[in-house]
C-alpha cells in the first residue's frame, strides 16, 4: 500500500509534479491519484521508486528512513533523432544519475533527444535513459541502429516476416525492415528506453 503522504513530501522535496513522476516512470496520466483508492502493483510501484531514489519498503510505510540509494553518474550521448535516422553523435555531453538499484540491472546510458517523431510523449530536448542491450519485447521503445551509422528511437513492433519501427507521431510513416535486410544492412537494436526525463528549460 502506497503512503500517499510521504510521496508527496518527496514530490516536494525534488521539486516534482505528479505528472513528471508519472511521465518518467512510464506511467499513464492520472495513475497516481488512483491510488489513493486502489493499491498499486509492485512493479508501478517500483518504477516509481526508482524515479525518486527510495526503496519500495519507504513508500509503502514498511521502513521508516528513505534510504535513498546512492546516485550512479551515467553519461549523456549526444543526440538522439527521432524522425528519420542520421547519423549517431556518440560523445559525452551531460551526465545524468540513476539509482544505485537500478544501476545493478543492467548498463545504462542516456541520449539526448531531436525531432518530433515521438512526440507528444517523447519530446524534442528530453533525455532518454536507455538499458544497453541488444534484444527487445514487441512493443519496446528502442534505440535503434541502421545500416551501422545511424540511431533513431521508434517502437519496436515484430513481425512474422521482419520488423516494424513505428514512430508515435502520426505524421511518420513506419519503417518496415524484412528479415534479410536485419541482418544485411544490419539493423541493430543497441537499447531499452527504459525512462524519458523531460527538460523544461
Amino acid at each position: 500500500m502506497l503512503k500517499i503522504e510521504r510521496l508527496n513530501a518527496l514530490l516536494k522535496e525534488k521539486k516534482m509534479s505528479r505528472r513528471q513522476l508519472e511521465r518518467e516512470a512510464g506511467l499513464g496520466t492520472g495513475t497516481i491519484s488512483r491510488w489513493r483508492t486502489n493499491s498499486p502493483s509492485i512493479a508501478n510501484l517500483q518504477k516509481v521508486a526508482d524515479v525518486l531514489g527510495v526503496s519500495v519498503g519507504y513508500l509503502s510505510g514498511e521502513e521508516d528512513a528513505t534510504t535513498s540509494f546512492p546516485a550512479v553518474r551515467i553519461p549523456v550521448l549526444g543526440e538522439v533523432p527521432c524522425g528519420i535516422p542520421t547519423a549517431a553523435i556518440e560523445y559525452v555531453e551531460d551526465w545524468e544519475e540513476i539509482s544505485e538499484e537500478m544501476s545493478r540491472t543492467g548498463s545504462y546510458f542516456g541520449l539526448k533527444v531531436k525531432g518530433d517523431s515521438m512526440s507528444p510523449r517523447i519530446q524534442e530536448g528530453d533525455v532518454l535513459i536507455v538499458r544497453q542491450q541488444d534484444q527487445a519485447e514487441s512493443g519496446d521503445v528502442v534505440i535503434v541502429r541502421v545500416n551501422g551509422e545511424s540511431a533513431t528511437c521508434k517502437k519496436y513492433i515484430r513481425h512474422d516476416d521482419g520488423i516494424v519501427l513505428q514512430s508515435f507521431n502520426p505524421a511518420y510513416v513506419p519503417m518496415f525492415f524484412s528479415r534479410s535486410q536485419i541482418d544485411e544492412l544490419p539493423v541493430q537494436i543497441v537499447g531499452i528506453v527504459v525512462e524519458n526525463r523531460q527538460k523544461f528549460h
